[in-house]
């Protein structure tokens, strides 16, 4: 069984160097500029990266298909407890509302325990989590109601930095576009904080 907190490390790794690199790449450019110079800049430089990102990233995506191995249907983790996800569904939050309508919690952890072991082990005994799991799927990984499924499940996997397990087809996907995934993440964390108030 693959040990997912040595990538974890990795990733978190990747990002403080890219973070870096980018801090001091802007920071060096906006210093030379007038206030109201340095705020169209990094406006600009937000709204171009992201459009561009999220083109090449989902333009990437689309070049892979489900594997059919059933996992996102049967393993989906959240923070939230159900009741709560509920409470947030019915104030207006969008993907609350999704969730609850796709996916219900397991009666007990021995459901779920080996579906993404790997997971759960990075997870640790420590953390608050709750899994869930979609009563449409079928014994050989079908969704139901493929035709109606929602738009989470139509767009899983949504960031290439999420833990996939090793049988998803979208694997090759979140390898490659990794990367740039953790350079837009940065840059948008960095601009975001010199917008404000940095500047």
């Amino acid at each position: 069984m693959e040990d997912l907190s040595e990538n974890y490390s990795d990733l978190k790794d990747a990002y403080r160097k890219v973070f870096k690199e980018l801090s001091l790449e802007i920071c060096d450019a906006v210093e030379k500029m007038s206030d109201e110079e340095a705020y169209e800049y990094l406006k600009n430089r937000c709204n171009t990266l992201k459009s561009a990102t999220m083109k090449s990233v989902i333009s990437m995506r689309n070049e892979y298909n489900c594997a059919g191995c059933g996992v996102c249907c049967r393993f989906a983790v959240s923070q939230f407890s159900y009741d709560e996800l509920k409470f947030k569904a019915q104030n207006g939050d969008k993907f609350a509302s999704q969730f609850v309508s796709v996916f219900v919690p397991y009666e007990n952890k021995s459901e779920y325990e080996q579906i993404f072991a790997q997971y759960l082990k990075l997870l640790g005994a420590s953390e608050e989590y709750y899994v869930y799991h979609c009563p449409k799927v079928t014994e050989d990984n079908k969704c139901s109601d493929y035709e109606n499924r929602p738009q989470i499940c139509r767009d899983f996997p949504d960031n290439p930095v999420a833990f996939l397990p090793p049988t998803c087809g979208f694997m090759e996907w979140k390898l490659k576009s990794e990367s740039v995934w953790l350079k837009l993440l940065a840059e948008t964390e960095i601009i975001n904080h010199l917008l404000n108030g940095s500047l």
